[in-house]
């Protein structure tokens, strides 16, 4: 289960003029994936945050190599890269309903403690998830 996927349609909002996806409202679609990635595995955002940790984003590189449309109905896939001592690290791959690869995405994000604001190692029912989820 180191990959999930979703469906997202692409909204008028989103669009530009032409009827392209403005490339700000990709980072969107790759944050939806990886809460999903995540509920999917049992652990919500709103859950960590309730319990103290943070899990911000410190880097997001995006390579656009054809546009999504307004009414496009997307395939985001996200795929857990890596997860160390305080980062998870994930993949994007943004797909249209013809299969194309529109466009890839790697993001990090920490883990961090909200009362101290410092970074910290992941929750251990997190560490305990993923650990089980590469066994199987």
């Amino acid at each position: 289960m180191r990959t999930h996927q979703i469906e997202v349609r692409v909204r008028y909002a989103e669009t530009d003029q032409m009827g392209v996806v403005y490339h700000g409202n990709y980072a969107q679609y790759f944050e939806m994936g990886r809460v999903e990635w995540l509920r999917n595995l049992g652990i919500s955002y709103r859950w960590m945050e309730e319990n103290g940790i943070m899990l911000p984003v410190v880097s997001l590189t995006m390579n656009y190599k054809k546009p999504a449309r307004y009414d496009d109905l997307l395939i985001v896939k996200t795929i857990l890269k890596n997860q160390s001592s305080v980062r998870i690290e994930f993949d994007y791959e943004l797909y249209n309903e013809q299969s194309e690869l529109l466009t890839i995405a790697t993001s990090v994000l920490v883990f961090v403690d909200m009362k101290t604001g410092r970074p910290t190692p992941p929750p251990e029912y997190i560490s305990e998830r993923i650990s089980a989820m590469d066994k199987t």
